[in-house]
Formats: structure tokens, C-alpha cells, sequence
């Protein structure tokens, strides 16, 4: 049987590329790593989004999808600057124009492990807390 290793990208329906990438760029640091007629592809390292044009679906009230980054305190922030709802809930969660339901967590606290070459070619030196060390050590991966 094979085996999932990992989420090369994630597909993200929005009403218009460009307002999707203006207003992301709004929150976060994007490099745009390419496009295409009703699409343009944001680099995170070895994976990436895909904005695609046309929502079809209602606004997501649980599913979601968690994006990693490197600092969730200057995240928030930057949601607060933008005037951008956090959700209720112990998290850090949002939901963009189109319904889309993002939440936020940190590398640190996460077992997701980016490869050093990764984290060097992002310009990143990022650490693990300790609690996301345990969960790696009882899965033999740290």
C-alpha cells in the first residue's frame, strides 16, 4: 500500500486571483511562484498555494486548513491591523472574502519538520518547542 508523505499544495478556491493575492499579501509575506489564466501559485518553501478563481462552495464553518509560519504572535498582529476577524475558539483562526477558513499555527509548536536546505533556502532558523520534540522522539523522528 502506499504511504502519504506529505501536502504538496493546497487548492484555494477565491472569487478573484488578484484581490486573493492583494489581500493575503495583506497578512502575509507572499512569494509569487507563478500563474496562469484563474490562477496564481505562493511559494511556502517545497510546497505551495494555489489561488484558483471561482468559489463554489459556501463559507467553510469547520473545515479548514492550518498554515505553518514562523512567527504566530506578528501574525495576529498583522490580522489586527488589517481589521480582519480572529475567530472565537482557543486558536488562531480567520476566515478570508471568499469563506475560506484559515488557521494558524507555529513551526515551533507542530511536528511538521521542514528540511534544513528548506529552511535555508526561506532564509529561516527555526526551532522546535519542546513538546512538538516529544511527539517527534515517540515517532522515532527526532
Amino acid at each position: 500500500m502506499p504511504r502519504l508523505v506529505g501536502i504538496n499544495h493546497i487548492a484555494l478556491e477565491v472569487g478573484d486571483v488578484e484581490e486573493a493575492l492583494e489581500w493575503y499579501g495583506r497578512i502575509f509575506d507572499l512569494e509569487l511562484r507563478g500563474k496562469e489564466p484563474g490562477m496564481a501559485f505562493v511559494d511556502m518553501g517545497d510546497q505551495f498555494i494555489a489561488f484558483s478563481r471561482g468559489r463554489t462552495q459556501p463559507p467553510d464553518s469547520h473545515r479548514h486548513f492550518g498554515l505553518v509560519v514562523d512567527d504566530k504572535a506578528a501574525t495576529r498582529a498583522a490580522l489586527e491591523a488589517a481589521g480582519i476577524e480572529i475567530l472565537p475558539g482557543r486558536g488562531l483562526d480567520f476566515r478570508d472574502p471568499w469563506g475560506n477558513r484559515v488557521q494558524i499555527v507555529a513551526y515551533e509548536d507542530i511536528q511538521l519538520t521542514k528540511a534544513t536546505e528548506v529552511l535555508r533556502g526561506m532564509g529561516l532558523e527555526l526551532g522546535k518547542s519542546e513538546r512538538a520534540l516529544q511527539e517527534l522522539r515517540a515517532k522515532g523522528m527526532a
